[in-house]
């Protein structure tokens, strides 16, 4: 019964560890949508500041419109059409 006791606790410490940790990594949501090979995808990142937001919202949409290491490069490279932020 202790053993079990002393389980819960500890998975608890965790959990809460978790969504403190978490929660302050997600300081900034951005929004980008970019054009790339004549289609376009929007995608929505968050992060602890706003240049890893946008870099996350970038390398996802990217991931959809481009195939390969190259095309990844070029599109990641292509500015965005629109860029909105929010803290």
């Amino acid at each position: 019964m202790t053993r079990t006791l002393a389980g819960l606790l500890l998975a608890a410490a965790f959990l809460v560890a978790l969504f403190f940790a978490t929660r302050s990594e997600t300081a900034v949501q951005c929004e980008l949508c970019i054009d790339f090979g004549g289609r376009t995808a929007c995608r929505t990142a968050s992060a602890a500041d706003r240049d890893a937001a946008v870099q996350g919202a970038m390398s996802t949409a990217c991931a959809v419109l481009s195939s390969g290491v190259t095309q990844g490069l070029e599109c990641s490279r292509t500015p965005p059409r629109s860029l909105r932020c929010s803290e």
